[in-house]
């Protein structure tokens, strides 16, 4: 297997220059190079495509990740802090290297003893996303009807679904809301697949993304602004990690109320920025997309999940007035979701990491925070006929591997055949 995906790999090195649509996009919007750590966009679809003739929604199944949040561990701050503190003391920063090392501070006290807890910020896209899903689907929620919440079992995952109900509780006082979040359902809501973990990055495929890191990491431009003695930052500082972590702060600046105070993308040009979202890029591909170069199972992470969704709708939907599902969780669940559903194409395997941004897998396009998907159900207003749905990525229609009925519309029967002979053919293997 490692002498098939290095030659796979190295022949598609050798294709085309890149278009780099991404590199424009991030251009356009520096944000968009944080990947999991761009903050919520919003819809950038603003009117949705009228349902069928007949047909009005009454059911919504939706999975979320929970808001901006700050980073979840020391470590995210002071790989960032400690380099630039030594280097300070032994005189060793430029006057920039200063200042950066002011910022730092900064950002590393805003966040003590809140690593990873959700951000004013974060609190207030669910708020959003809760006003939007109640006026765009009214129908869904008018009435008592039943809301069921779940959430993992992670304090912003908790706080963002709270969030969320309190903006839908603001449309209807009357709604009967259920909220949990419990270790009993963590087996869907956040599976760890301990054995399909280990088969993420074989040997082979971590000697292939590490060159790929390679041809992508250009550290030195950076560093000669930060240190005044280049030998110094050569033998004494891990140039990539620092470089790395001090992104890593830039990208997540945009989830805390210091964005409104300070920024960290100022040390980097838009390639340097491009190239670092280039590796998380290809990271997040690799651990949680169809990587054909790891057998392309990683999605299947979610196949609790989506089996739950599936049987969980095939009973509400049997109800006259379902009302809503809503469970919150994480990216790691959101991205793989996505990818096993095949929205928009992102279930499409690339064997050439050079080639991920011109195909069209790019990450901040899955899973800002607070990314979802949302799983719109229509029935007839009058008569008999199918059920219909559609599936909203972020907030946006996305196109299924499905013949539609007409748009971004489905067959429910379809979908549910669909991606349960997925499912069981998985669990054959």
């Amino acid at each position: 297997m490692r002498k098939a995906i290095l030659t796979i790999a190295i022949a598609f090195v050798a294709i085309g220059v890149s278009a780099q649509v991404s590199r424009d996009e991030i251009k356009e919007n520096i944000y968009r190079s944080g990947s999991n750590y761009y903050a919520y966009p919003g819809p950038t679809q603003k009117k949705l495509t009228k349902a069928p003739k007949g047909y009005a929604p009454y059911y919504i199944s939706h999975y979320g990740r929970h808001g901006s949040r700050h980073l979840i561990n020391d470590s995210d701050y002071d790989k960032a802090w400690k380099p630039l503190l030594r280097a300070d003391s032994l005189g060793k920063l430029t006057s920039l290297g200063k200042d950066v090392l002011r910022r730092v501070t900064i950002i590393r006290q805003d966040a003590e003893k809140r690593h990873g807890e959700l951000t004013l910020l974060g609190a207030e896209q669910h708020q959003a996303i809760g006003n939007r899903m109640y006026e765009r689907f009214p129908e869904v929620f008018k009435g008592r009807t039943r809301i069921d919440a779940k959430s993992t079992v992670v304090i912003r995952c908790i706080l963002s679904m709270e969030n969320a109900l309190h903006a839908l509780l603001r449309h209807n006082p009357n709604l009967d809301i259920r909220h949990d979040a419990s270790e009993h359902d963590m087996w869907y809501m956040n599976l760890k697949d301990s054995e399909l973990d280990k088969k993420k990055m074989p040997d082979e495929l971590s000697k292939v993304y590490d060159d790929f890191c390679k041809r992508h990491q250009h550290n030195d431009r950076l560093m000669n602004t930060l240190f005044n003695d280049q030998n110094y930052w050569q033998h004494e500082v891990n140039a990539q990690e620092l470089s790395y972590h001090l992104f890593k702060l830039a990208s997540n600046l945009q989830s805390t109320e210091l964005r409104h105070e300070m920024t960290l993308y100022d040390l980097f040009t838009i390639d340097e920025l491009y190239d670092h979202w280039l590796q998380t890029n290809a990271w997040w591909y690799i651990h949680y997309g169809p990587c054909p170069l790891n057998g392309g199972v990683s999605p299947y992470s979610q196949r609790n999940l989506l089996r739950v969704m599936l049987e969980e709708a095939d009973s509400c939907l049997a109800l006259p007035h379902p009302g809503a599902t809503l469970r919150y969780g994480h990216e790691v669940c959101v991205m793989p979701l996505a990818c096993l559903l095949e929205l928009d194409d992102f279930g499409k395997p690339i064997a050439d990491l050079e080639r991920l941004d011109d195909e069209g897998w790019h990450c901040y396009k899955i899973f800002p925070m607070a990314c979802n998907i949302q799983i719109i159900f229509y029935h007839p207003k009058k008569g008999k006929g199918p059920i219909l749905l559609k599936v909203l990525l972020n907030e946006n229609e996305a196109r299924l591997p499905l013949t539609p009925v007409s748009g971004p519309y489905y067959k429910w029967d379809d979908f549910k055949a669909y991606y349960m002979n997925k499912l069981n053919n998985y669990e054959k293997n």
